[in-house]
């Protein structure tokens, strides 16, 4: 396989990954699109990660940072829902998950604004980034999540919705760093 024909399977995979990504946004595609998202994720960065050239001209890499960073902000919330519903599963008590959303109002939004920050700043090569938004993050929601009380599903849910938000990004991101090794 040629490195040209390599680069466009990776766009190709990061392509389908942000169409899942958004599939994921509807009713019925909760639960099948955001697996199928990160089963295409996962597979343009083993073809990135063993291919032996990558074509990454000024074109390929715009395009593949637009895709990754699309996907990073589109298909996070998916995934994310998808790890609540798998926990909500096992916790069995809708009360505790209901009052949690009430606490945390705005978090679709906030986490999609985490998970371009944290994918901007790994993309560029600031890795320290990720350390300023989760310590603006933690600082904002630190009154929501105190009033709450000790032990509560918000303070659970934060944490859970925040390491899978980051770690969506800075999978995204990674795609970026294994093109242009």
């Amino acid at each position: 396989m040629t490195a040209d024909n390599t680069t466009q399977l990776v766009l190709a995979l990061l392509g389908f990954a942000v169409a899942s990504g958004v599939f994921g946004w509807t009713t019925y595609g909760r639960a099948i699109w955001p697996p199928v998202s990160a089963l295409a994720l996962a597979a343009a960065a083993v073809v990135a990660a063993v291919a032996d050239d990558i074509s990454a001209g000024r074109v390929e890499v715009t395009v593949l940072v637009a895709l990754a960073g699309l996907l990073a902000v589109v298909g996070g919330g998916p995934v994310t829902t998808r790890i609540f519903a798998i926990i909500d599963r096992q916790d069995g008590d809708p009360r505790t998950i209901d009052q949690a959303g009430e606490v945390l109002r705005g978090g679709a939004w906030i986490g999609a604004l985490e998970r371009l920050a944290v994918f901007a700043g790994l993309a560029a090569g600031f890795p320290e980034g990720v350390a300023v938004v989760l310590a603006l993050k933690g600082v904002g929601r630190f009154p929501d999540l105190r009033s709450e009380g000790k032990g509560g599903a918000a303070t659970e849910r934060f944490i859970i919705g925040t390491f899978a938000s980051v770690l969506w990004a800075a999978a995204c991101a990674g795609i970026v760093a294994l093109v242009r090794r």
